[in-house]
């Protein structure tokens, strides 16, 4: 495994994604991954499903202090009774004291940046949140919550792939030791066949989506949050660390952007 080490944070470069997985199959995907060795596991309270992740969590025998837990406050709940209501329940339905990583999942104009941060910055305080991030904030955004919060904003989550470049937020990621971690890393499966992947996948003998993987962890402060239920995916997904991509290579990857966003709220 490999970490991004930031403010005294570890976070394990690749992490189960957790949307659109409910009921048994979420637990069943968790709880697996766990056992192939995952310990960043990804979720939210939109997702409708820490519920499932709280029995995962329970039912398997990897210490809680070795899992990377992520979570987040969804756009309607950001005012400062919200905020900590809400990670209330979840910590409820998690069944865990706290959360490693807590992130604003999506801004909202209408309700003070000030008053969401100063909420997640008592929650830290309290010992139930370690670390306090955003999610689908751009430079302008990132920059302006972090000259906000009374605590350091360590991570960014957005969509980040190779047909959609986040050049200049990753940048200033990088230079303000920031961490980004890439959602929707495999475009959701439709891009996964394109010859540029295949090509230096056969070099490597490795598959299109372990390609792409590599590719984005292989950028300083990334990390990928891929979601897979079956276990032969997460397997694969996991199987990234025993080969290096070269420059030219990576440039290759890189000159695929198309502006091609598959999220929109």
């Amino acid at each position: 495994m490999e970490y991004i080490e930031l403010q005294d944070m570890k976070m394990p470069v690749i992490g189960l994604g957790t949307w659109n997985l409910r009921r048994n199959e979420c637990v069943q995907a968790v709880t697996t991954a766990l056992k192939i060795g995952y310990r960043h596991i990804d979720t939210a309270q939109m997702y409708e499903n820490e519920s499932e992740i709280g029995e995962a969590l329970v039912n398997v025998s990897v210490p809680r202090e070795d899992i990377f837990l992520t979570t987040k406050v969804w756009s309607n709940h950001l005012h400062y009774n919200d905020v900590i209501q809400t990670l209330n329940q979840s910590l409820q339905k998690l069944q865990t004291d706290y959360v490693d990583l807590f992130l604003i999942h999506w801004p909202n104009p209408a309700i003070s940046l000030t008053e969401t941060l100063k909420a997640m910055a008592q929650l830290k305080t309290e010992g139930k949140v370690k670390f306090l991030g955003v999610s689908n904030f751009n430079t302008e955004l990132l920059h302006q919550a972090q000259d906000i919060s009374p605590v350091p904003i360590v991570n960014v989550q957005v969509e980040y792939h190779p047909f959609l470049s986040q050049k200049s937020l990753l940048e200033y990621c990088q230079q303000n030791g920031v961490a980004l971690t890439a959602y929707c890393p495999l475009v959701r499966g439709r891009e996964v066949n394109h010859p540029v992947f295949e090509q230096i996948g056969k070099k490597y003998k490795k598959t299109a989506p372990q390609v792409i993987l590599r590719w984005l962890i292989q950028q300083k402060n990334v990390a990928v949050i891929p979601k897979a239920a079956r276990r032969e995916h997460q397997l694969a997904n996991f199987d990234i660390f025993d080969f290096h991509l070269s420059d030219e290579e990576m440039q290759t990857i890189f000159r695929l952007e198309q502006g091609k966003r598959i999220v929109t709220i």
